[in-house]
């Protein structure tokens, strides 16, 4: 059996973006209309088969709230990559995630992936107006070198899967640059035992 290569992601984002449902429609396909606020961190599991390599995504949603930043700083370190989210209706959480971007990169790894996803899709058929276009979208994925960009809903699953399958292919090609780019190890040295007993032996002849 083909062995499940573990990538750890994290989702960040002001509170009210839809992180959590997010989470919840890509691991168990379900939507929740009245979902609490989230309350430190919550967490979800699935895998998924990208490029004949079977991976398990270990996702971790964080509370939008300055007062659990503390709580959810320490899961950055541990990242392969970050969602980042916010409210294609809703201005200042597109705006906000320029400090979303400054904490991940003080607090996660250097070469962590970034993905851009701008949430609730599903509010512009109903009649509310886009406050960011795709254009401000891609702009600032360009500007900041983040690794991709999708308009989603969690509501009716829109791009959710699709989402959720580039950003594993990026995940999964970067692993294999990495392993590819690590030296062979060494060869065990091996000293055949007559041969070492043998120069023992011729030694001792010379005192």
């Amino acid at each position: 059996m083909e062995e499940e290569q573990l990538f750890r992601v994290i989702i960040v984002g002001d509170t009210g973006v839809g992180k959590s449902c997010l989470l919840l429609r890509f691991s168990e396909d379900k939507f929740n209309e009245n979902h609490d606020v989230t309350i430190g961190v919550e967490f979800g599991t699935r895998s998924l088969k990208v490029e004949n390599q079977i991976i398990k995504l270990q996702i971790w949603d964080t509370a939008g709230q300055e007062s659990f930043r503390s709580i959810t700083r320490s899961f950055y370190r541990r990242a392969d990559g970050v969602i980042l989210m916010y409210d294609i209706t809703a201005r200042h959480t597109f705006e906000n995630c320029k400090h979303w971007l400054e904490e991940i990169k003080q607090n996660g790894n250097s070469d962590v992936i970034i993905y851009l996803v701008g949430n609730q899709a599903d509010l512009i058929s109903m009649g509310e107006s886009t406050e960011v276009s795709k254009s401000d979208a891609e702009r600032f994925v360009r500007d900041n070198n983040l690794s991709g960009f999708m308009e989603t809903s969690a509501k009716s699953g829109l791009n959710v899967d699709k989402t959720f399958m580039e950003f594993c292919k990026i995940l999964v090609q970067r692993w294999k640059e990495r392993r590819e780019g690590e030296p062979a190890p060494r060869p065990p040295t091996v000293v055949k035992l007559n041969e070492s007993l043998g120069k023992k032996n011729k030694k001792s002849k010379c005192c």
